[in-house]
């Protein structure tokens, strides 16, 4: 009992901790007239992914190999397929044109990356300077392309759900940018032991921990901000949170667990083999529904959800060495490739639907 309370109380500190850090960081965002997908992109999923960054560091530390590296693949996998199916089922997203041409491939190259240097069984030091380095050249990249773009409209909406505009004080903004941090440390000391004690305590691998309650945990304050900002029509933030927090945790949070004392962070023989394809299938999918439909139905997103509920299926059969996997285990294959095709017959139609309109109207669709 004691485990589970601090499971909840870690995980209640890390919401609220990445709620603070979003509201105070969109909000100085704002203040200096960044466009709303640059701050999806780069703020907010920043600040979203900050309790993956502080469970990814804080488990390195303490050795939990299998909870670093299970917390990255696990949340990118949670944001694509839960965070971008249940934002999509409340309002159709339409994608802009800036993460078709640049931020979806270099998600998708990131998550090839990763699992290569993965593939010999330890991320090493040096692989986790290489993302550090990358992670600076997208920033720079990000930030020439906000000064070619137009400022948001005053008094648009923030994505957190903080005062419109951003129109608190800037120490108040300040003072939640620090007071987030402080609690996210906390959080994430009391989730990654909680965590570490239950994977014991039920026999599982801590890959399975942080593929599942660590990456769902970490990754509720990108469900927070990506719903808001759906609900309130803020379509680039929500997508572009999503896309940025994954492009985040591969080069920010994997980068700075490899940094540690112990030089690099062990990679499970599981997680190459299953877990990193999975990762880079999930963002492959995103290319042809953004690629021809510039929007993600609520079809679609309903796909994206069974999809992962056949992952979490599946990973949970394996972890128990459940006799049943043997039967299950092809339906669970059949069903998804069924979900896979449906998902890309969609978008081809709306693709098709979206290129008859583009030539009845002579010339591209806005958005």
């Amino acid at each position: 009992m004691e485990t589970i309370l601090t499971l909840v109380a870690g995980t209640a500190l890390l919401i609220i901790g990445g709620d603070l850090l979003v509201r105070g960081s969109s909000g100085l965002a704002r203040r200096f007239g960044v466009p709303p997908l640059v701050v999806g992109l780069t703020v907010v999923a920043m600040g979203t992914s900050s309790p993956e960054m502080a469970v990814g560091v804080i488990a390195s530390f303490q050795g939990n190999a299998g909870i670093a590296t299970g917390n990255v693949i696990g949340s990118n996998i949670f944001n694509v397929l839960v965070i971008l199916g249940l934002s999509a089922l409340l309002r159709p997203l339409s994608v802009d044109r800036q993460l078709i041409r640049l931020d979806v491939p270099v998600m998708v190259g990131l998550s090839l990356l990763s699992w290569l240097m993965a593939v010999d069984g330890y991320i090493s030091r040096l692989d986790g300077v290489c993302l550090l380095a990358g992670l600076c050249v997208y920033l720079a990249v990000l930030i020439r392309s906000s000064r070619r773009s137009s400022a948001p409209a005053p008094g648009a909406a923030d994505p957190a759900g903080a005062s419109p505009g951003g129109q608190w004080p800037v120490w108040a903004l300040v003072a939640c940018v620090l007071g987030g941090l402080a609690l996210l440390v906390i959080g994430s000391q009391w989730l990654v032991t909680a965590a570490s004690a239950l994977a014991r305590l039920a026999g599982v691998s801590e890959l399975v921990i942080g593929l599942t309650i660590v990456a769902a945990g970490t990754s509720l304050p990108e469900v927070a901000a990506s719903v808001i900002a759906a609900i309130k029509h803020e379509r680039d933030l929500a997508i572009g949170n999503v896309v940025g927090s994954n492009i985040f945790n591969l080069l920010a949070v994997l980068g700075l667990s490899s940094l540690p004392p112990a030089g690099g962070i062990p990679v499970p023989g599981e997680a190459v083999r299953f877990d990193f394809p999975v990762m880079l299938a999930v963002a492959i999918l995103c290319v042809p529904v953004f690629l021809t439909g510039r929007r993600i139905s609520r079809a679609e997103g309903a796909m994206c959800l069974g999809l992962y509920a056949i992952y979490t299926a599946w990973l949970l059969l394996e972890a128990a060495h459940h006799p049943a996997l043997a039967t299950i285990g092809p339906s669970l294959l059949v069903l998804a490739g069924l979900l896979v095709l449906g998902y890309l017959g969609l978008s081809l139609k709306s693709g098709l639907a979206a290129r008859g309109r583009e030539n009845a109207a002579g010339g591209p669709p806005n958005g």
